[in-house]
This record gives C-alpha cells, sequence and structure tokens, in this order.
C-alpha cells in the first residue's frame, strides 16, 4: 500500500498536492461553518498555506502541460513542500501553544487589549470575541486540529519531496 503511494506521488505529486490543499481547505471549512468553531488567527494563517500550495501545485500543473522544457525539473514539487512545511511549522506553534509548551501570538492568546479591528467587529454586528490561539477548540485521540494540521502536513511535504525526488533530471551520459 505505501509502495503504491509513493509511485502515485512520484509520477501525479502536483496534482494529488492540489487535491490534498484543496480538501485540508474544506475540511477547514466545514468545521467553521457546521461546527461552528471559528478559527483563529493562527488558523488562517494555516489555511493560507494551503491556499499557496494549492495555487503552487496548480501552476506547476499548467507549466507542465504548456511548457514540456520544464517539465523535467522538480521546482514546482519543492516550492509546493515549502508551503505545506511553512504551514506545518505554524500548525506546531499553534500546537505548542495549545499544550503550553511555549507562549503563543500575543494578539490571540491569554489577555487581549482591544484593537481597532475589534471595535470594528463589535460595530458591524460581531458578538462574541475572536477565539484564542492557545485554547484547543476540538480534540480527537488527544490532538487539536493544530496537531493533526501539524501531522497532515508533515505527510505531504514529505510526498511533495518524493515527487520532487523522482522528477529530478538525470545527468547525461558522459
Amino acid at each position: 500500500m505505501i509502495a503504491l503511494a509513493l509511485r502515485v506521488a512520484a509520477r501525479h505529486g502536483l496534482a494529488l498536492a492540489l487535491l490534498a490543499a484543496v480538501a485540508m481547505l474544506t475540511v477547514a471549512h466545514a468545521f467553521e461553518t457546521f461546527g461552528g468553531l471559528a478559527p483563529c488567527h493562527l488558523c488562517l494563517q494555516q489555511r493560507e498555506a494551503y491556499w499557496v500550495a494549492g495555487a503552487l501545485a496548480l501552476v506547476g500543473l499548467a507549466v507542465r502541460r504548456f511548457s514540456p522544457g520544464l517539465a523535467r525539473w522538480p521546482w514546482p514539487e519543492l516550492l509546493v513542500a515549502l508551503a505545506f512545511a511553512v504551514g506545518g511549522a505554524i500548525a506546531v506553534q499553534q500546537a505548542g501553544a495549545e499544550w503550553k509548551w511555549w507562549p503563543g501570538p500575543e494578539g490571540c492568546s491569554g489577555a487581549k487589549t482591544v484593537t481597532a479591528a475589534d471595535i470594528l467587529a463589535g460595530l458591524s454586528g460581531a458578538t462574541k470575541p475572536a477565539p484564542r490561539c492557545d485554547v484547543a477548540a476540538w480534540r480527537m485521540l488527544g490532538l487539536s486540529m493544530a496537531g493533526w494540521n501539524a501531522v497532515v502536513s508533515a505527510g505531504l511535504v514529505g510526498l511533495s519531496l518524493w515527487a520532487a525526488a523522482a522528477r529530478r533530471p538525470s545527468s547525461p551520459p558522459a
């Protein structure tokens, strides 16, 4: 099963990265819409990483389709891996703050000062404050959404790097 997954990732890494980014964004929006879990500041940053990874994968697929000369270089897979890694690092930061291993960002953890954005949100009808980044709103098997996102991001980084290694051009014969 793992060997099959690696073969598929090597051949269709960018398409899988695009599908994974769309799936993770869909899950995040479902938790927000149907679960009533508003995203905190770090949650939104993690979503941005998926938007970037998906856009990079889409651009990479387009370049591969319309510019075959560039198709042999693994730059899109490497950029997608970097985007997933950034999202994973943000997820680790949030999960660590949730476990109180380190402090979370000052703007969304602990005692909060009122900002202009808070005042505008109140004036526009917002009834509850933005969620805190250092409190897990949901857990499954002991991991919060940020923890699961870190695990998924690590896997996606690995698969993207695997796809990049598989696409690496071979050196010409001497």
